[in-house]
């Protein structure tokens, strides 16, 4: 049966509800493991047990059920084949914790760092302040973080990793923390997403989704 096949009745045996799919993906011929994660590159692929595995999303935080029909198209176009499952699956998406209430911005984020998984690799991050006319200085204090602007919010999102791929260091957020409170701005820092364990394979990192953007 071909990838694209299987997905299709994975989908039509799904819960009506579901939200998020985590899949593994066992590719049938092992040297052929590093073509297939290329061909999936845009859903992120990780390694795990000599397998692929990536999450979808009909809430925006991952790729679409459609898009990975494409993808897993790209492989029986290269006749990739392999056995393709459902690891677990989610419902309703979870709210995202609150931005962490501290004395200090960098405080709030090593409460935030505290909080997570021993496992965690990347993660999407926010950095809300309490006026616009904070935002062009924070931005500057925030530059080594590559942030982007939140149009619908007074924020910032950035990245963080770990240990490779996208976004900066754990530690240089906290730097970059300090300085905008040192600049006497006041604000709230929150971590958005969280992934754990990630093996980044032909990628420079996973990719989040949100209202069908990438971020």
């Amino acid at each position: 049966m071909s990838l694209v096949a299987q997905w299709r009745r994975i989908q039509s045996e799904l819960p009506a509800e579901w939200r998020d799919a985590r899949l593994s993906l066992s590719v049938a011929d092992d040297a052929r493991v590093a073509r297939a994660a290329a061909l999936l590159g845009p859903a992120g692929p990780g390694r795990s047990d000599g397998g692929l595995v990536f999450t979808t999303s009909r809430g925006g935080s991952a790729v679409g059920p459609d898009a990975v029909g494409r993808l897993l198209q790209r492989l029986d176009g290269e006749r990739i084949g392999g056995t393709l499952a459902v690891v677990a699956t989610g419902g309703r998406e979870a709210p995202a914790a609150e931005p962490v209430a501290a004395a200090t911005l960098a405080a709030a984020w090593d409460v935030a760092v505290a909080g997570l998984p021993a496992d965690w690799s990347d993660l999407l991050c926010e950095l809300e302040v309490v006026s616009t006319d904070y935002l062009q200085r924070t931005a500057l204090m925030l530059s080594p973080l590559n942030p982007t602007r939140d149009p619908d919010k007074i924020a910032f999102r950035f990245r963080v990793a770990r240990r490779f791929g996208y976004g900066a260091s754990a530690q240089m957020t906290r730097r970059c923390l300090a300085r905008v409170d040192e600049e006497g701005i006041r604000g709230r820092v929150g971590i958005l997403r969280a992934l754990s364990d990630t093996h980044n394979v032909a990628t420079q990192g996973p990719v989040w989704y949100v209202e069908g953007r990438s971020v």
